[in-house]
């Protein structure tokens, strides 16, 4: 290959410049894009609160039921897999958080702004193995100095508090059984390993067997309950030693078996029927069949 002379490296030097301004440029482009777009959310949010009836009459309480429904809408779209539909859910919850934040805004307690920069610096804070001089080797280190840094806060705050304390009680009870096994795991308060927690689930299982042998009468009723309950309890700690969530692991059996039972449905219906007109032994066939037909999709 012939070598370049000074004017073709001269020239080369020049063009890489250009494409590394243009791609600086566009990048430019880009934020002020972005930014300009959550400033026009922040604008729509002031202008109905200001125009609107509807808008101006809501609260934080009413709007959080609100903000809790598209959450649950967001968890339902990213479970479909659709990116259109987890963008759009995203853009409600994005919606709902910014509304809230506005009404503080007016009660002049803070604004959305203050909210960007206080989690921005509680990232940075809890994340001292990306922006400090911490090193960790592992996800569960990562998880110990997570905890290590949030008792430090909470202590900080109040003299005393329990290592529990940080888990909402409004939680559906499935996540709040799970965050409240993994804070006392923590403090070591958990068994050596899940053959320890399936020897409990089996000994809870038996207290529950024990229980529904009762008479039926209400203070035996709540009796299974208590013990319906510690079952479930000892089976979240089960699914956190297998480190997968329940909730995450429920919702996928509840799917399963809508998808299997609408399979079901329309079988019957073919034959001109509702589903409560096929018989037993008929349900358990087609069953059979959709757990065949329907898994394999």
């Amino acid at each position: 290959m012939k070598p370049k002379s000074q004017a073709d490296f001269i020239l080369t030097l020049n063009f890489k410049s250009e494409i590394s301004n243009i791609k600086h440029q566009t990048s430019n482009i880009k934020h002020q894009t972005s930014t300009k777009n959550i400033e026009d959310l922040i604008e729509l949010v002031a202008t109905l609160r200001d125009q609107c009836p509807w808008d101006q009459k809501q609260t934080p309480r009413t709007m959080a039921v609100y903000l809790l429904e598209e959450v649950y809408e967001l968890v339902e779209a990213i479970e479909t897999g659709s990116p259109e539909a987890v963008c759009e859910e995203l853009g409600d919850v994005f919606f709902h958080v910014f509304f809230i934040a506005r009404l503080f805004q007016e009660m002049e307690l803070f604004n959305i702004k203050d909210v960007a920069q206080g989690i921005t610096e509680k990232m940075i804070h809890r994340h001292p193995h990306v922006f400090g001089d911490s090193t960790v080797n592992s996800m569960e280190e990562v998880r110990q100095q997570w905890r290590e840094i949030k008792r430090k806060e909470k202590k900080a705050v109040q003299q005393e508090s329990s290592v529990l304390d940080s888990v909402p009680d409004n939680l559906p009870a499935l996540m709040r059984a799970y965050r409240i096994s993994e804070r006392a795991a923590g403090t070591g308060f958990d068994w050596d390993d899940i053959s320890g927690v399936m020897e409990k689930v089996e000994e809870e299982w038996a207290e529950l067997k024990s229980e529904l042998d009762g008479n039926g009468d209400r203070k035996n009723q709540d009796r299974v309950a208590l013990e319906f309950g510690d079952v479930l309890f000892t089976l979240v700690n089960v699914a956190r030693f297998a480190k997968i969530h329940p909730e995450t692991a429920l919702t996928g059996s509840i799917k399963k078996f809508v998808k299997r039972f609408k399979y079901m449905e329309r079988a019957v219906s073919e034959t001109g029927r509702p589903i409560d007109a096929a018989s037993p032994d008929e349900m358990e066939t087609l069953w059979e069949t959709a757990k065949k037909e329907v898994d394999r999709r």
